[in-house]
């Protein structure tokens, strides 16, 4: 007996990459090539807050040319958003809601890009749809460049703002080593990464070009006069330095070099800063001239120099997150399994939400340097897989040709729900 079609809901949650539309065009084509199991599919506009508004976009709409050039097109095409759901216990109305869109518009099948907090409230709505009564088959596509989701060996998205933040700081650093003898002696620039330096060490890939660098991570305490000494060891030896600082670097009481006191949605210090912090201590303590910059938007967005490694991952988990869900599959979540280091080989696994939601995956000690300043050729092993391999978006007139799709609204069925 052939298995009831039902129709799917997508949507893309938290900070947007240069690869998350990869990943959407994974799961669009995959259910497109389904039309026996998978009817239509729906997507959140604005994320989250479009199946608690009933704001949903018929993919349908979008030519098959407008969904493969997703692949290599940056920033979320349906647009995403920063709203955590709470608890069961806490916000159930919002959990409700949510079943209620998916049972007025016949959605079965529910795949949710983003990274920790999505995973948990996928596996949430994977409970409370058994428990009334309208089963929905909810599959997490991983996406964040913090690189910090468990049960995976990398989450896509990380590989090419680690290829950007490479390519910056040995740019910048031969920048500065240019004009290092009459102007500028040391280079600071501040990456994300809130309690994981995973985006920040890959800055030192350029390590291997005789580029000094400083890297500061969330996973080594701050020492001011250890981090000074060092950087005036190598403005004497080499006439300049680079300083990669993460967001999350941070004093040994717990505070934020640039924590600014304010709370994002989710509850998390508000940060942005590091880098002025820490290029006035070394203004201050060692008069040396400098310039520093924040990549901030610029890294998770470059698409121009997308990594390989990650657009093909990208896509290959979303296509995963679909055949998971034809195969019966339900509160999991595809994983990338590294089978060697060089040459590069992984397969794509499953881990349960039940495990991956709210756990955070740090540096290990042994990928930091003994100093702390620094990466071990462990991580440089580890790194090197991910950035690998460029696929430019098509040109036009010097600029890259990205698509932007109609996103045509899908008529509502239900009362207007209010966000409180």
């Amino acid at each position: 007996m052939a298995k009831q079609k039902r129709n799917a809901f997508y949507a893309q949650s938290g900070g947007v990459t240069a690869v998350i539309n990869a990943s959407a065009c994974g799961v669009i084509e995959t259910a497109r090539r389904h039309k026996d199991r998978i009817g239509k599919v729906y997507a959140g506009r604005d994320g989250i807050i479009g199946a608690l508004t009933e704001d949903l976009i018929d993919t349908g709409k979008e030519s098959a040319t407008a969904i493969a050039a997703l692949r290599s097109t940056p920033s979320g095409a349906f647009g995403s958003c920063r709203y955590k759901l709470k608890s069961l216990e806490a916000n159930r109305r919002e959990y409700e809601r949510l079943i209620e869109v998916f049972r007025a518009h016949d959605i079965g099948y529910f795949f949710y890009n983003g990274g920790g907090d999505s995973a948990d409230t996928c596996f949430k709505v994977s409970q409370l749809s058994e428990a009334m009564g309208y089963p929905v088959q909810a599959i997490h596509v991983p996406k964040t460049i913090d690189n910090d989701l468990a049960f995976t060996d990398c989450c896509p998205g990380f590989g090419s703002v680690a290829k950007y933040v490479a390519v910056s700081t040995l740019e910048a650093s031969f920048d500065v080593r240019s004009m290092a003898k009459t102007s500028t002696k040391v280079f600071v620039v501040e990456v994300m990464g809130r309690h994981a330096g995973w985006i920040a060490a890959a800055a030192g890939l350029v390590e291997e070009q005789g580029i000094p660098v400083v890297i500061l991570f969330p996973e080594i305490v701050f020492d001011e006069p250890e981090f000074l000494a060092r950087v005036d060891q190598l403005v004497r030896q080499h006439g300049y330095c680079t300083v990669v600082v993460s967001e999350g670097c941070h004093h040994a009481d717990g505070s934020f070099l640039a924590e600014q006191g304010a709370r994002d949605a989710f509850g998390h210090a508000q940060l942005g800063g590091a880098a002025p912090v820490v290029a006035n201590l070394i203004k201050q303590a060692l008069g040396h001239k400098f310039h520093w910059a924040v990549a901030d938007y610029l890294q998770r967005s470059a698409r121009h120099i997308a990594s390989k490694t990650d657009v093909t991952q990208a896509y290959a988990l979303g296509r995963k997150a679909v055949e998971l869900a034809l195969q019966g599959h339900n509160a999991v979540m595809p994983t990338i399994e590294r089978l060697s280091d060089a040459p590069y080989k992984y397969r794509i696994g499953m881990a349960p939400l039940a495990k991956v939601a709210n756990v955070e995956k740090f540096m290990p000690r042994d990928f930091i340097s003994k100093d702390g300043f620094g990466i071990t050729e462990k991580c440089r092993r580890y790194l090197r897989p991910l950035i690998q391999g460029e696929d430019y978006p098509r040109f036009t007139n010097g600029l890259p040709r990205y698509v932007s799709l109609k996103n045509v609204a899908v008529p509502k069925k239900l009362a207007a729900f209010d966000l409180k």
